[in-house]
Parts: C-alpha cells; sequence; structure tokens
C-alpha cells in the first residue's frame, strides 16, 4: 500500500532516530577525506585503511607532504585508490594554498577542491556545518525512484531537487542518512520486494508498539 511522504518519514524517523554517517571521523578533515574515499567503495571498506592513515597524516599540513606512493600503499585495499591518493594529496595542498588549512563551509568552495563532487560537498555541509542538504548516492536514488518520489531515467541532481521538494529543510540532514540507511539494509539493490511493503514491516515492527 503506498504512503504519503510524510508517512515514509515517520516510519524511517523510527527505525533510524538519530541517524548518522557509518564513516569514522574525529573532525572536518578526516570527515572530507574518508568521504572522497568513500566514492565507489564501502563505508566498512573506509573505515578498515582511515586509522593508519590519519595515524601518519593527521592534517593537512602533513598530507599536502605525503609521497603519493607511501600513500597509495595506505589506500590499496580500496576502489581507485591510485586517483583518490592523488585527490586527498591536492586536496590538503589546496586547503592550505586558499582556505588557511581549514576545510570551507560552501559548497561552491567546496565543490573546488580535487575529488569532491556536490554529494561529497552536500555531506560535508551537513555533517560538519549544520546547513540543509540532501546528497544523493546510489541508495538514495535507489529508494527515491521506488518510493515514485523520482523518475527512474532521473539524473542525480534531478532526484536531489525532487526530494528537496517532497521533504521538509528542516529534515533534509536526516532524511538523506535515513534514506541512505534503508537503502543500504532494507530496500537493497537484490531485494526486488516492493518498497511498500519492507516499509510495512519496518512500521510493524518499530512504529506500531509505541502506539499501543
Amino acid at each position: 500500500m503506498k504512503m504519503t511522504s510524510t508517512e515514509v518519514l515517520n516510519i524511517l524517523s523510527n527505525v533510524y532516530p538519530e541517524p548518522k554517517s557509518e564513516l569514522h571521523y574525529k573532525d572536518k578533515f578526516s570527515l572530507l577525506i574518508a568521504v572522497i574515499l568513500s566514492a565507489q567503495t564501502t563505508d566498512i571498506s573506509v573505515n578498515k585503511v582511515t586509522p593508519a592513515l590519519f595515524e601518519a597524516y593527521p592534517t593537512p599540513y602533513e598530507l599536502a607532504k605525503a609521497d603519493k606512493e607511501d600513500v597509495i600503499e595506505l589506500l590499496k585495499t580500496i576502489g581507485l585508490y591510485r586517483n583518490k591518493s592523488k585527490f586527498i594529496i591536492e586536496t590538503s595542498k589546496k586547503l592550505i594554498e586558499e582556505f588557511d588549512g581549514e576545510v570551507p563551509g560552501t559548497r561552491k568552495e567546496l565543490m573546488t577542491l580535487p575529488g569532491v563532487g556536490r554529494k561529497t560537498a552536500n555531506i560535508i555541509l551537513v555533517e560538519m556545518f549544520n546547513v540543509p542538504a540532501i546528497a544523493v548516492d546510489t541508495h538514495v536514488s535507489r529508494v527515491a525512484k521506488r518510493l515514485g518520489w523520482a523518475d527512474e531515467k532521473d539524473s542525480v541532481l534531478q532526484v536531489e531537487k525532487k526530494l528537496m521538494d517532497i521533504i521538509p529543510e528542516e529534515q533534509w540532514g536526516s532524511a538523506h542518512h535515513q534514506l541512505l540507511l534503508f537503502g543500504r539494509y532494507h530496500s537493497t539493490a537484490r531485494d526486488k520486494r516492493n518498497v511498500y511493503d519492507i516499509l510495512d514491516e519496518l512500521k510493524v515492527k518499530y512504529c506500531e508498539k509505541d502506539e499501543k
């Protein structure tokens, strides 16, 4: 049975009451680097390599001076590790040269950094600057289309804009995480069940007990 967007978000808020990124980080810089590394790679894989990476290069000042081959050695278990090694070194250099070693707080500035696209910029804005935004990755896009909130042919930017129209602005940040986690763990790419049937199951498990 189809549900309103309010009903969907209410269920997801019960399932994930305090949603947050599953990437491990301790500050703006470590989150920025972790998100760059997460492109086409699972958060679990990124979390396995970042402890050693940040121990060796805790700030952009150390990473900017790193030998690319040393960084590659630390990242070789994740996808696209050669390009990502280059990106994070070049991003560190740019942070120092143009932003006094600090992660900038606007989408326009963030997207000037190597390896940072709109999705990565939106994640940083939501997580570290409390700026309302919706980051659309493969999970969010898939769920939005299955819910009928976006069309199958829609681009990532079109999906983002439609979600911004449907979801109240004060919920953008939390809804991004909730849709992502729902797609990652429930309405997965392999699970072809009707998305609303899955939501019904979650409603019974997480919501109806609170209504009794």
